[in-house]
């Protein structure tokens, strides 16, 4: 991280497509009586088409990424619950508290959330050390913690503003359980990503730091924001400097933004971000806006990323590079090619007198 800027790899979901999967391919046997279509929910070809996937870590890694994501975006049981578990609003009920206690005691969802995140983390970890051990580079595994499908910010309903269909500590209990499965199948370091609540991420990270102290080991954590155009999160409407004053406290390896935008109206909040934050800045966007009439379904291509890229890299922005949907293995190869030899932000460290514990005059002691 010191002497170059680390390639981070692309987009699972755009890179599945190109293979032609179909309903019955994502089912199997094992699947094959789900009522739901389960097409969408990539991360079930980890168990389903393991092969598939680990082509896609391979060509990744060809690609010249140092580091790899498991396909474990929406592994949570959560998020599970979408694909495998009737609505209720669809005979006249709502999503609630009450119900997503369901799913999180639900056995089934959660076996499955565990072993869709340590299979996954297993086949990234075979990949990242057979490259390395040809190459001689070392490669690493970043276990994805991606977004849900509810909110602990907002209300889904206009008329009661003080509703959540969920709590926080059954959001926790479900990234704790993902983070355990990662950590178990063989993850370097964590990434809490795509992160549209910040509420959300925070159980995330709270999650992350009570599996940590049960396992009695720590692994890194990357950080990653969403925003839209005016460099807000999305749900929560933090600003960039709001957002990382929220999570800064757990001491992150990394900070960044991907998803969202394109690179090209990412650039000041990217900016924005490099200046206040005192970590590595990881950046990761779209590549351009959502195009249906595209090739992987958005405008820019291999050379557009590479140029936006190097021009992050050149304006001392960056310290991880990659890209997130519509960015396929050839849009990482142009990406690596134009960082190459690049120097990586220079990053102020915080005080050392900032810690985890801090004098507190007013009772005469310290306090986490």
């Amino acid at each position: 991280m010191e002497s170059r800027i680390a390639i981070l790899d692309g987009a699972m979901g755009t890179t599945i497509r190109a293979y032609g999967m179909k309903e019955t391919d994502i089912r199997g046997e094992r699947f094959k009586d789900v009522k739901k279509d389960l097409l969408n929910n990539g991360d079930l070809f980890t168990l389903t088409q393991p092969e598939m996937i680990g082509d896609i870590h391979r060509r990744f890694l060809a690609a010249g990424a140092d580091i790899i994501e498991t396909n474990t975006f929406g592994a949570t049981s959560i998020a599970q619950s979408e694909f495998f578990v009737e609505d209720p609003r669809e005979r006249g009920g709502r999503k609630d508290p009450a119900f997503y206690q369901s799913v999180i005691d639900d056995p089934f969802l959660g076996n499955l959330a565990r072993e869709i995140n340590e299979s996954s983390a297993r086949q990234c970890r075979a990949w990242a050390d057979r490259f390395a051990n040809e190459t001689g580079r070392q490669r690493f595994v970043a276990g994805a913690l991606g977004p849900l499908t509810v909110s602990l910010s907002n209300s889904p309903d206009a008329d009661d503003p003080g509703f959540r269909v969920v709590t926080f500590d059954q959001v926790k209990t479900a990234y704790a359980e993902q983070a355990r499965a990662l950590m178990a199948g063989g993850a370097d370091l964590l990434l809490v990503e795509t992160i549209f609540d910040s509420l959300n991420a925070k159980a995330a990270l709270v999650a992350i730091q009570e599996v940590f102290k049960e396992e009695g080991k720590k692994l890194p954590i990357m950080i990653s924001a969403a925003v839209g155009r005016g460099g807000e999160t999305m749900i929560s409407a933090q600003t960039v400097e709001a957002f990382w004053a929220s999570v800064r406290h757990v001491k992150p390896f990394s900070v960044g933004l991907n998803c969202s935008l394109g690179p090209d109206l990412m650039y000041p909040f990217l900016a924005e971000l490099a200046e206040k934050a005192d970590v590595p800045i990881s950046c990761y966007p779209n590549a351009g806006l959502p195009n249906p009439l595209a090739e992987t379904g958005f405008d820019l291509g291999p050379q557009d990323m590479a140029r936006f890229q190097g021009e992050f890299a050149r304006a001392g922005l960056v310290n991880i590079a990659g890209g997130c949907c519509g960015n396929t293995p050839e849009h990482i190869a142009a990406i690596a090619k134009a960082l190459e030899g690049l120097p990586p932000r220079k990053w102020r460290a915080a005080p050392s007198s900032e810690s985890s514990e801090e004098t507190c005059p007013a009772e005469g002691g310290r306090r986490a």
